[in-house]
C-alpha cells in the first residue's frame, strides 16, 4: 500500500531575502533568452528534492550521470507484463500498451533527477541573499536545463497512462479534455514527490494522484453546475437595455423637434426650418423609423444656394433648436 507523500528538503525559505539574486547586467548580456529564462526561473521555484543515501555518496556523480540505462524491451512499469504491475494500470491500458519504464531504469531516473536538484539546491545555498556570480549563474543554469529535460522525459513515458485513465474513466458532465489536462498536471506533481525508496513503483503512486484529481474535478464540476444548471451562453448576458434606451430618446427628441418647428418655437426662419426638415427627412416616415436625410449639396439645390452656405444656415437653427431641447425636452 502506498504511504503518505515523502518529506521533501527544500532549499529556499519563504523569505525572498534569502534568494539568490540575478547577476548583474554585464553578467545577463553574456546569455540567451534561453538561458535567461531557466535561470530566472531556478531563482524563483522553490527547489526540492526526496532525501536518499545514494545522493550522498562519494560515487553518486559518476554514478547517477551516466548515460541513462534503457528500459527492457516490451517490458512494462516493472521491468514485466504490464499486467503484474500493483497499480492497476494493467486493467486500464489496452493489451497491447505498456508503460515503457522498466524497475531499474525508473528507479535511475528519479535518483538521478533528486541528485541534479540537490546539487542545484546547493549552489543556491552558497549564494543565499548575494548576486549570482557568472560561474555560478552558468551552473544553475546547467542543473536546471537537466532537471528539465529529464523531467520531461519522465512525464512523456508516463503520459499514456493519463490518456489510459481519462479514457476509461467515466464521469457524467465532464469533459475529457478536462480530466487529461488535471491528469497531466496530477502526473507533474507526482513527478515531484516520488521517493522511488520506498519500494512501490510510480505508476502506483501516480494513478493514485491522477484519481484523486478526477475527483476533484467531478467535485468541481457538480459544484459548478449546482450554481450554473446552464451552460454559459454571451447572448443571455448581454443586455440591450442602454441601445433601447437611447433609441427611445432620439425617437422622442424627433417628435418634439418636429413639434416644435410645426408650432414655430425657436424663431426660426423659413429657410432654416426647410433646411432642417430636408436634412434631418422630418417630413419622411419608413416603416423601420429611420430614414435618409439630404446631403449639404442637395439641399442647396432644393433652396438655391451652395452647400457652405446650407451649413452655415444649418448650424445657426441647429443652435437655436439645442436651447430649446435642453430646456422643454431633455430637461
Amino acid at each position: 500500500m502506498v504511504g503518505s507523500e515523502p518529506k521533501a528538503q527544500t532549499s529556499q525559505t519563504r523569505g525572498t531575502d534569502n534568494r539568490p539574486k540575478m547577476p548583474g547586467p554585464d553578467v545577463l548580456a553574456g546569455f540567451s533568452p534561453a538561458d535567461l529564462k531557466l535561470l530566472r526561473r531556478a531563482l524563483v521555484d522553490p527547489i526540492e528534492y526526496i532525501p536518499n543515501p545514494v545522493l550522498e555518496s562519494p560515487d553518486a556523480e559518476r554514478l547517477l550521470l551516466r548515460p541513462l540505462p534503457r528500459a527492457a524491451e516490451g517490458a512494462g512499469v516493472s521491468g514485466v507484463a504490464a499486467g503484474n504491475d500493483d497499480s492497476g494500470v494493467h486493467a486500464l491500458l489496452p493489451e497491447d500498451e505498456t508503460i515503457p519504464v522498466a524497475l531499474d531504469h525508473e528507479r535511475f531516473m528519479f535518483l538521478r533527477l533528486n541528485y541534479l536538484r540537490r546539487r542545484l539546491a546547493q549552489v543556491l545555498a552558497q549564494h543565499r541573499g548575494r548576486r549570482l556570480t557568472a560561474e555560478a549563474a552558468r551552473e544553475v543554469i546547467r542543473w536546471q536545463r537537466q532537471i528539465h529535460e529529464l523531467r520531461n522525459e519522465i512525464v512523456q513515458e508516463n503520459m499514456p497512462l493519463v490518456l489510459a485513465m481519462a479514457r476509461r474513466t467515466r464521469i457524467n458532465g465532464v469533459d475529457p479534455a478536462d480530466l487529461i489536462s488535471e491528469g497531466s498536471l496530477a502526473l507533474l506533481r507526482a513527478v515531484n514527490k516520488f521517493d522511488c525508496s520506498r519500494g512501490y513503483r510510480f505508476s502506483t503512486y501516480a494513478c493514485r494522484a491522477i484519481l484523486k484529481s478526477f475527483s476533484r474535478v467531478a467535485t468541481r464540476t457538480a459544484r459548478r453546475r449546482g450554481r450554473f444548471p446552464t451552460e454559459f451562453d454571451p447572448e443571455l448576458e448581454k443586455s440591450d437595455f442602454i441601445e433601447r434606451r437611447r433609441d427611445a430618446v432620439e425617437v422622442n427628441c424627433v417628435e418634439e423637434l418636429r413639434t416644435l418647428l410645426e408650432e414655430g418655437v425657436g424663431q426660426l426662419t423659413e429657410v432654416e426650418r426647410q433646411v432642417i426638415r430636408a436634412r434631418f427627412a422630418l417630413d419622411q416616415t419608413s416603416v423601420d423609423g429611420r430614414v435618409k436625410g439630404k446631403t449639404l449639396e442637395e439641399v442647396g439645390e432644393l433652396i438655391g444656394v451652395t452647400k457652405e452656405r446650407v451649413r452655415q444656415i444649418q448650424n445657426k437653427a441647429l443652435e437655436k433648436l439645442r436651447v430649446l431641447l435642453d430646456e422643454h425636452v431633455l430637461a
